[in-house]
């Protein structure tokens, strides 16, 4: 019987696999379908399917949806406003243009932490490559560490969909996930960055010229200050670290409770995106349509990550509730397999697979989170972040991402390998290793 649910699940995988790469479906098409067939094959009644499907949908999108929005809102404030710029253009003045590379990766990691991979792609790009033909350095000692910053961020620090979403489905401390992804993702990023950039900058030197994607320039005095820019984009994380330090404050119940209300990430991220209105708009001569508009044309993106998210909790639920969790759960017992190794390969795995960090991290979190159900002495913070990082690795012609970097640094596909995919699957490897460590000393 074991071994049937086992090749149910592998063969409900491999339906999402083939949905996403070779029919071309959505990967909330092919996550449902694939949670249908599992739950039909283990067994589960049909009037009990749906009702799973349903309640593990709810369950994960209950507690996100309104971060997820939220976090798209400041992260286009940021973009719109030109904060990500100005705090680029900071790093650049402090470490100077021998240090361009560490420059340009702690901008990625700072600018990174509110917006998306993608929007965060087209902050930088103009200034990378002004840079570049400003210095006649190779691009790619100026892109990688930026590229770097952005992306260990996306996949391991809250608030963003991935971390946030594994958090909900561990049932994991938001806070203490913030505090280690911090201290795990900086090493990394520095040896996936600005440390890989002058190692690779050397060997490889692309041929085709970058193609530019044109930002509306944004004049110097429309710009907010540096400090307005950097308080716009770390105040949800002051507020998330001051609600997860409010119980050792000593100040009352009453002050507890208020610490713990604004440090959650829902009013967090909503106090944020109102002081960016005022801050990054209408202090800047922003008026309330145009405020609006931009509110409106970042939500839009974010129903399709939406969607996914909810497709991988209901794929969790059809697991638990068919008996799957606890017999994967047992094997891993059986044959002593660390719950941080297996998330870290599934995530790895389904990642290679499909092409998306996102789904990677929501399908590998809802298969591990029965299994670690009945045990005890797992860490669930750093669960959270090696399934973040096994969701980075290996990025290939199957994941928007590759096509993005190559076309935009104008790389070849070999060239594009080398480099981006090198580059992500040394991110992966070095967040894994530095959470084992960490998992050894806490």
């Amino acid at each position: 019987m074991d071994a049937y649910l086992l090749l149910i699940t592998l063969l409900a995988i491999v339906i999402v696999i083939l949905g996403v790469s070779v029919f071309k479906w959505h990967a909330f098409i092919s996550l449902l379908i694939a949670s249908l067939f599992l739950a039909i094959f283990t067994g589960m009644k049909l009037d009990e399917i749906v009702k799973a499907y349903e309640t593990g949908v709810g369950g994960t999108l209950g507690h996100l949806i309104g971060i997820i929005a939220l976090g798209a809102i400041l992260g286009k404030m940021l973009a719109e406003s030109g904060a990500g710029l100005r705090i680029a253009n900071y790093f650049i003045k402090v470490f100077g243009e021998k240090k361009l590379p560490w420059a340009m990766f702690f901008s990625g990691f700072v600018i990174g932490i509110p917006v998306f991979f993608e929007v965060g792609i087209l902050i930088l790009l103009p200034l990378v490559i002004s840079i570049q033909k400003a210095s006649k350095k190779n691009i790619l000692l100026i892109a990688l560490p930026a590229i770097a910053g952005l992306s260990i961020v996306h996949g391991l620090v809250p608030p963003h969909p991935g971390a946030v979403a594994a958090i909900e489905i561990y049932n994991a401390n938001l806070g203490k996930v913030l505090l280690y992804s911090l201290i795990i993702a900086i090493p990394s990023g520095i040896i996936g960055g600005p440390l890989y950039a002058k190692f690779i900058s050397k060997r490889v030197k692309p041929e085709e010229e970058p193609e530019f994607v044109h930002v509306e320039e944004i004049p110097e005095d429309k710009m907010p200050s540096t400090w307005i820019s950097f308080f716009s984009i770390l105040l949800p994380v002051i507020l998330m670290v001051l609600g997860t330090i409010a119980p050792y404050i000593n100040k009352g119940e009453t002050i507890e409770r208020l610490f713990k209300f604004i440090g959650s990430p829902l009013i967090a991220l909503l106090i944020s995106v109102f002081s960016a209105y005022y801050f990054l708009g209408l202090r800047l001569g922003q008026d309330r349509k145009a405020i609006k508009k931009f509110t409106e044309d970042c939500l839009v993106p974010v129903g399709s990550i939406v969607l996914i998210i909810g497709a991988g909790g209901g794929f969790k639920q059809i697991l638990i509730d068919s008996g799957v969790g606890d017999t994967i759960g047992n094997l891993a017992q059986n044959f002593s397999v660390s719950p941080l190794v297996l998330a870290f390969i599934i995530a790895g795995l389904i990642r290679i697979a499909t092409g998306s960090a996102t789904v990677a991290l929501t399908t590998a979190a809802g298969i591990v989170s029965p299994i670690i159900a009945n045990m005890s002495g797992v860490n669930l913070e750093l669960l959270v972040i090696v399934t973040g990082a096994g969701s980075l690795m290996f990025s290939h012609v199957n994941d928007a991402g590759f096509w993005m970097v190559k076309e935009y640094l104008g790389l070849s596909i070999k060239e594009t390998f080398k480099t981006w995919t090198t580059l992500e699957t040394i991110l992966s490897f070095m967040a894994f290793i530095f959470a084992l460590l960490l998992n050894a000393f806490i």
